[in-house]
């Protein structure tokens, strides 16, 4: 749904309506916030749903008590997001690479503190990923109160002017949040359908494994798609057309020219890629198997990132 800013704020900032960009974070951080309330009692039933369709009943229960602890990340989260495409289309990096850089720092030792010296495991993770969020959201919202470069953006808040937003928020966020889901869905349906096998830890692994790849690959697509949809929002609401369809060929051949690069460095390294995760050989195997349909996965997944944009 934050994807709507990427289009409302660009070209409010092209065509500098300033106010108005304020005005559409502001709403769209409301409305996100509101739609984590009924996902999050979705969470709370995460076992029951899970057994409903034939899953593990110990796989379950753990990501049960994981999707549970998650939901305090999934508001920080929401209101993130927003913040994120109020400086992405300002073109206000800086900040958030630093913040980000700020809580990563923080989350990887308190990760490892949490699951391993004080054994919470998947709990403790869930903790330290929502602690790590609301990290990041505290100083970007500290860089957006007090940084003179967000002086022309920080609206004042105004309730009617958020509500009369909402509409046109609405009008590019489902479609943004149908287009998304459909694709993560997509994704995720697999690693149910892992559950109905006959090993079904074996095959979960060996799927989640491949999907971490995917998607530690997935954002490097997904920022050039930032920049570039970000360009050009901004060009439109400037009422530069042929700069907008430049910004596009450029990230285009940018991600093409990134994917084969990645796609062929999978291919020839799929045989000990199963080790950064998994001792198993049986996993390892498995995992080497899975990495030629991957390695073209990557590259239409990359063409999608950009270009959904």
């Amino acid at each position: 749904m934050s994807g709507a800013l990427e289009t409302l704020c660009g070209q409010a900032y092209g065509a500098e309506q300033y106010q108005s960009l304020g005005t559409y974070t502001y709403c769209a951080i409301i409305n996100l916030v509101l739609v984590c309330f009924p996902i999050s009692v979705l969470c709370v039933f995460t076992d029951k749903i899970l057994i409903l369709v034939g899953q593990d009943h110990s796989i379950s229960h753990v990501a049960h008590r994981y999707a549970v602890f998650l939901i305090p990340a999934l508001f920080g989260y929401a209101i993130l997001q927003a913040m994120v495409r109020y400086f992405q289309t300002q073109s206000l990096i800086l900040p958030m690479l630093f913040t980000s850089l700020a809580a990563l720092c923080f989350h990887v030792p308190f990760c490892w503190t949490l699951v391993f010296k004080l054994g919470l495991g998947t709990i403790g993770a869930a903790i330290s990923i929502a602690l790590s969020t609301w990290l990041n959201v505290i100083l970007l919202g500290f860089y957006m109160k007090y940084s003179s470069k967000c002086d022309k953006t920080r609206a004042a808040v105004s309730i009617k002017d958020v509500i009369k937003s909402t509409r046109v928020f609405y009008r590019f966020a489902v479609p943004s949040a149908a287009m998304v889901c459909l694709e993560w869905w997509a994704s995720e349906v697999l690693i149910f359908l892992s559950g109905l096998l006959p090993n079904p830890k074996l095959e979960a692994s060996v799927l989640s494994i491949c999907f971490s790849f995917t998607y530690l690959h997935y954002f490097i697509p997904y920022g050039i798609g930032a920049i570039g949809s970000t360009r050009v929002a901004n060009e439109l609401g400037a009422g530069n057309p042929e700069a907008a369809k430049l910004s596009v060929l450029v990230v285009t051949v940018i991600a093409v020219v990134e994917a084969v690069i990645v796609s062929t460095t999978l291919f020839f390294c799929r045989h000990v890629l199963g080790y950064a995760f998994s001792s198993e050989k049986e996993v390892v195997n498995r995992v080497a198997d899975m990495v030629p349909i991957m390695s073209v996965t990557v590259i239409t997944d990359c063409l999608q990132a950009v270009l959904s944009g």
